[in-house]
Formats: structure tokens, sequence, C-alpha cells
């Protein structure tokens, strides 16, 4: 399909509303093949969509020096991860690509230039979570890259630049986790509801600042204090969060769910807008 093709058919869409935006707490790879209340809860938010032409998911797990989306027909199922049983490492989600989302998320980004990655594929960060939404794998899948160069006020100005996707039937999906401290794991209590006070603290001032629209301090993460500082000690798991937030619009509603912690440091709360 060439360019054109594509504006037209896009051009078609513009009538019929914003597509919403997902925030989603990710977790353990192994909710690609559990099934508990984080992956009912990833089922039901989809099943209130409707569907959508392609997906563009900012993983946590792709972090690159610039800024690239996938742009292969067929991207790989990548298994970015060890430890975990065989029948996680035999899960494929192949979802096609859209090489022309790729050229057209490129060409509406102004901030930066984005390169057009024929390498990396979908991974855990993006079909673990999107796999029970589409469990078909029949819509198209692309990823764009995390510049880890860049601070969090460039991440959110970055993003405000994909609203124009929203119009277009695309769901833009941020995949990591709001608290994420893998060196604090309390590996004995996974399986209930525990979390340290530092971590209910970041978690819920994280969702008081969301609710509130007050993302300059979700920008300034940094300057939260000890909490954050427990529940961010790197920010990758975090900016895909910015990346939804900054599309949210004035009017829109905002819906927090999935908002539980597991073993202690980490928490799937998910977020969704429109």
């Amino acid at each position: 399909m060439i360019l054109k093709d594509l504006h037209n058919m896009t051009s078609n869409l513009n009538n019929t509303g914003k597509m919403p935006v997902l925030f989603l707490g990710h977790g353990s790879p192994m909710n690609a093949i559990e099934n508990n209340e984080f992956v009912e809860g990833f089922r039901q938010v989809g099943n209130t969509l409707k569907r959508p032409r392609a997906i563009l998911c900012i993983s946590a797990h792709w972090e690159t020096n610039g800024t690239y989306v996938t742009a292969m027909p067929n991207p790989r199922t990548i298994h970015d991860f060890g430890g975990f049983p065989k029948a996680l490492f035999d899960v494929q989600y192949p979802a096609p690509g859209s090489p022309e989302l790729a050229q057209e998320t490129k060409n509406i980004i102004k901030k930066t230039a984005v390169g057009l990655d024929d390498k990396w594929g979908l991974d855990h960060g993006a079909w673990s979570v999107i796999k029970h939404m589409y469990p078909e794998a029949n819509i198209p899948v692309i990823q764009m890259s995390i510049d880890y160069s860049k601070p969090a006020k460039y991440h959110f100005e970055l993003a405000k630049e994909l609203q124009l996707l929203r119009r277009k039937g695309i769901l833009i999906v941020g995949s990591g986790n709001m608290v994420h401290n893998l060196r604090k794991v309390a590996w004995n209590k996974l399986n209930e509801t525990f979390a340290y006070d530092w971590a209910i603290e970041a978690n819920e001032l994280m969702k008081s600042y969301i609710l509130s629209g007050n993302y300059e301090n979700l920008i300034n993460f940094r300057s939260q204090g000890t909490a954050f500082d427990l529940a961010i000690p790197t920010p990758e798991h975090y900016l895909p969060l910015l990346y939804a937030l900054a599309l949210k619009e004035e009017s829109e509603d905002i819906s927090i769910f999935n908002d539980k912690p597991v073993g202690g440091s980490l928490t799937m709360t998910s977020v969704k807008i429109g």
C-alpha cells in the first residue's frame, strides 16, 4: 500500500471520533499465560473499545539512543526475559506489523528524526498484554522506542505529536509499571496483596496527580521525594505513563483499573483515557 492510499483510507476515519489511550501495568511476563485478575482487566478493557485499525505501543522494554518505530510487515515475538517456564517461551503472538503506520508516525513527529527499524519486533511489554485484548493477533501492531538519553519532559512533549493518530483509528498503548523496583521485590509475597509503605505512598500520589491533571509533578518525578525515588529507580517503566497522559484532551474522562500491588514493590495500576 502506498502512502497516498493510506492517506485516503485514514482520512475517511477522521469523523469516527478519537480512539482511547491506555497505560497498562504489564507486570511479570507470566501474565501472558496466566489467568488472573489483571489479565481479566486487560480483557475487559479490550472489550470496551471499538476495533482499532492498528496499535502503536510504547513499551518499557525497548530503549534506544534516538527514537525508532518498528517498520517490518511481520514482527517477531521477542522473549526478552529469562528464568521462566518453557510454556512462556513457546508463546507466539503473530500480529502483523504496519510499515505504512510506521512511515505515517515518522512523518507526523517533528520534535526529532524517527528511524524505521526492521530488527526489533514485539517485546513482552507489548505482546504479553495485547494478546489478552486481541487474542486472534489480527490487528497490526508497531512499537515506538524510548530514547534513554532524553528527560521526562521531552517524552511528554514528543507524545503530544501522536495525537493525530487517535483520530485515524490507532489505539496508542503505553506499557510499563508506575511503581517498579525489582531490587526490592518481596519474592515470598508474590501471591499476596502486599506493598511497602513507600510503594503505597508513591502509587497513591501518582493516582492523585493523574486524576487531578497535575502532570507537572509527574513529569518532575525526581522532585517528589523518597517514595517516588524508590518507586522509580530507573525511568523506563514509568515513562510510558507520560506518553499516555500527554494524549489526554481536556474534556476526556480518565479512569484507573487493575489498581493493586504485587510483591511489595510493583503496582499493576493501569489507566484508560477516553
